[in-house]
């Protein structure tokens, strides 16, 4: 199992981004993926999932209305669209997975696959 994360960068505050997580090993959409970050000095938090049976997503609160995940089946890839990017959005971003659907689904813990991490930085 392998998960890599690309699409960060820099991007004035206001703009957007898209993240991309491409699987190997497994697939998407038989498998729960969420996407993480962490900000300097700040512990890893949870940021969007979705589901692996019926696509349902979830968020957490500072990002709904601004963050889309979704995923592509035919590519095997996760995504997460970021728009109306804020300063306090800057941070490493990771994309994790499970098989199945944790009831945690925001812990670490639910995740043992994780990607390496993509940068990005939100400049006021």
């Amino acid at each position: 199992v392998q998960l890599q994360a690309s699409g960060g960068g820099l991007v004035q505050a206001g703009g957007s981004l898209r993240l991309s997580c491409a699987a190997s090993g497994f697939t998407v959409s038989r498998w729960s993926m969420v996407w993480f970050r962490q900000a300097p000095g700040k512990e890893r938090e949870f940021v969007a999932a979705i589901r692996e049976s019926n696509g349902s997503t979830r968020y957490t609160d500072s990002v709904k209305g601004r963050f889309t995940i979704s995923r592509d089946n035919a590519k095997n890839t996760v995504y997460l669209q970021m728009n109306s990017l804020k300063h306090e959005d800057t941070a490493v971003y990771y994309c994790a997975a499970r098989p199945g659907w944790a009831i945690q689904y925001m812990s670490i813990a639910s995740y043992a696959y994780w990607g390496q991490g993509t940068q990005v930085t939100v400049s006021s």
